[in-house]
């Protein structure tokens, strides 16, 4: 990770536009910056965490990993969201539990646990994000272990396709990136995508999906019994 020397900033926050002429005094005293490339280590299980993560631009991704050593990612933190796993670390004195990566091109505002902490207290902005960000979190975890116990393999890699799609209907990520995402091998997924093509459902390049027919694909995501 390098320093970052963007214009953008914690000011693009909105919780953080709304601080006090104090409280901005002293989160400009220990605010930092860093600037990630892809797949750039962020924070690793067991570390101690030395303050709050909040997402400038681009993407973090929280990941465990299998008894067998595969990857499964618990939730991502889009732009203008926190690591909440961090938020508990450091109100509770706690080692990050699991390990973080960035995606491309991420900027990250870190603030340590201290002054986050006085933030906490002082400015109820900071009270509402932290409060949102354990609400969103807790939904996007229960989203996904819905769909580790509930849905077949094909139906989750459906699913994950159509949720990170761009709007041409293109997926522009690897076999092994998917795998990671759903705990699973390249292999596997390999036999799964090899499957919804034949179906006719997607079209497979070189670290890119191709949906045809997002309504088609969504047929896949649908539990027995749904209309």
């Amino acid at each position: 990770m390098e320093l970052a020397k963007s214009a953008a900033g914690i000011d693009d926050v909105r919780a953080f536009r709304e601080l006090s002429d104090a409280s901005r005094a002293l989160l400009a005293r220990g605010l930092r910056y860093v600037q990630c490339g892809k797949g750039a280590p962020i924070l690793a299980k067991g570390q101690r965490v030395s303050g709050a993560y909040v997402v400038i631009s681009g993407q973090l991704r929280v990941f465990t990993l299998s008894p067998d050593g595969n990857e499964a990612t618990l939730y991502v933190i889009n732009p203008h969201e926190t690591c909440v796993l961090a938020l508990n670390c450091i109100f509770n004195d706690l080692l990050y539990p699991a390990w973080v990566e960035a995606g491309s091109a991420t900027r990250v505002a870190v603030i340590p646990g201290t002054v986050f902490k006085a933030l906490f207290e002082a400015e109820p902005a900071i009270r509402n994000m932290t409060v949102q960000a354990f609400s969103t979190i807790v939904f996007r975890l229960m989203m996904e272990l819905e769909g580790i116990h509930s849905y077949k393999l094909e139906r989750r890699l459906s699913n994950f396709l159509l949720l990170h799609a761009s709007t041409d209907g293109t997926v522009r990520m690897t076999q092994q990136e998917i795998a990671s995402h759903l705990g699973t091998t390249r292999e596997v997924v390999a036999r799964a995508l090899g499957q919804l093509a034949s179906a006719g459902r997607i079209r497979t390049g070189r670290s890119r999906i191709a949906i045809d027919d997002p309504l088609k694909l969504g047929e896949s995501v649908k539990r027995p019994g749904t209309q």
